[in-house]
């Protein structure tokens, strides 16, 4: 019998959506403009830290980088920024460690960070904008570098600072835009000449798609970078480890050899950073924690004044089917069958504006998604349960008291009611 009162009831609010469509579209539009805004938030959000995690998954789990200063979510203070660089000597100091697989020192110099413009050229084909690189031999073990052709270069050719390089795949494509293969072709880099002997795969990138700026990048050996710009300092270490289980010993380690090497007081705080690519997600994290802020305040208030109009119109029609309702209490019906129909109409109403609300979000998911700017959208089913649930709870919420008004009319009072 319960169920086929919930039926009954669902039954008649549906007429009452039908035969008010405008007015039950208004009210619902406050519900539905807050399931929107969490589907489409929270799909976005969602694909963004999806792709950051695949992000810094690509880095490996097992690495550490460290740097005199920290350069991931704060402003390095005036102490920071004059403290002394990492030497190559610290970079050898490292591999000696118990659990270290590999370390790789690097530089980089680019418009971003050097003066003017950097540029690789080669018959009449010029790349600008371009990263230049100078790692150890080790740098392919360290960043799980792959390549499309060709190889990385060795130890041998690092110590006598040969004329080689390996390009990012943007890099080979623009300079060699016939399909020509680069390997073993001299390209010209500010007043050098360099034998290409490797082309890098794409390299995965954190946000959005297109052009990855990593992707335009020319490589050199360590000796043979500082012969294009010594006045290059600042030293990036990469560590690689044997087992993610190591990962507090390894950096207690890295933080005991550098605190030695580089004379730190035992009282005195590191003059080093040492960091991962959780810091990545961490800070990430920091981020999309304000953003599923703003994206409960958005949505809250929509869903709030859904609820205020789902009571408004609740209340409209107990008035309207005050007859009604005396007419079924002379007939037998109670208090409990009448609130539990008119708080099943009012959870229907919502639950309407929320499948309204969760398919004009997925739409939008989905332009979003293949826009040019590729954001990462990924619809959650959590947050389309969540989305939905909540706006069944709305009606609950604010249904309830048109729905014991209906039962609580005095049936005598509500027949003679015109």
């Amino acid at each position: 019998m319960a169920q086929g009162q919930t039926r009954e009831s669902i039954r008649m609010a549906l007429e009452t959506l039908r035969a008010n469509k405008l007015r039950s579209g208004l009210t619902v539009l406050g519900i539905v403009i807050g399931v929107t805004t969490v589907i489409t938030i929270s799909s976005v959000i969602s694909g963004l830290n999806n792709r950051v995690s695949a992000f810094a998954d690509s880095m490996g789990s097992n690495v550490f980088w460290v740097f005199h200063m920290p350069v991931i979510g704060v402003r390095p203070t005036t102490e920071q920024l004059t403290r002394k660089k990492l030497t190559l000597d610290d970079v050898v100091a490292l591999r000696t460690l118990p659990h270290v697989v590999a370390v790789n020192g690097g530089y980089q110099y680019s418009k971003a960070f050097g003066v003017g413009d950097v540029s690789a050229k080669y018959e009449g084909h010029k790349v600008a904008g371009a990263i230049l690189e100078g790692d150890s031999a080790a740098v392919a073990d360290v960043t799980n570098l792959t390549l499309s052709a060709g190889r990385i270069f060795n130890d041998d050719e690092d110590e006598r600072h040969a004329q080689v390089t390996v390009l990012g795949s943007d890099t080979a494509e623009e300079l060699f835009p016939t399909g020509e293969n680069p390997i073993g072709k001299e390209i010209t880099v500010a007043n050098g000449v360099y034998t290409v002997i490797g082309v890098l795969d794409k390299q995965k990138q954190a946000f959005g798609s297109g052009k990855n700026p990593n992707d335009n990048i020319v490589i050199f050996p360590m000796g043979t970078f500082h012969g294009l710009h010594p006045e290059v300092k600042d030293l990036w270490v990469s560590v690689k480890y044997d087992d993610p289980n190591n990962k507090a010993v390894v950096e207690e380690e890295i933080r005991e050899m550098l605190r030695v090497r580089r004379h730190v007081k035992v009282s005195a705080d590191d003059n080093f950073e040492i960091f991962g690519p959780d810091s990545l997600t961490k800070l990430w994290g920091n981020i999309t924690g304000g953003l599923f802020g703003f994206m409960v305040a958005v949505s809250s208030v929509g869903l709030m004044v859904g609820g205020v109009g789902v009571m408004n119109i609740m209340l409209v029609s107990v008035t309207e089917r005050t007859r009604e309702i005396g007419v079924r209490k002379a007939i037998g019906a109670t208090k409990h069958m009448l609130l539990t129909q008119f708080t099943t109409e009012a959870v229907t109403l919502c639950a309407v504006g929320g499948i309204i609300g969760v398919l004009l979000g997925a739409i939008i998911t989905w332009i979003v998604y293949f826009l040019p700017i590729g954001l990462p959208a990924t619809l959650s089913t959590m947050w389309v349960l969540i989305g939905f649930g909540t706006s069944c709870a709305i009606g609950l919420l604010f249904g309830i008291y048109p729905a014991w008004k209906a039962a609580n009319l005095d049936p005598i009072e509500a027949l003679r009611y015109e």
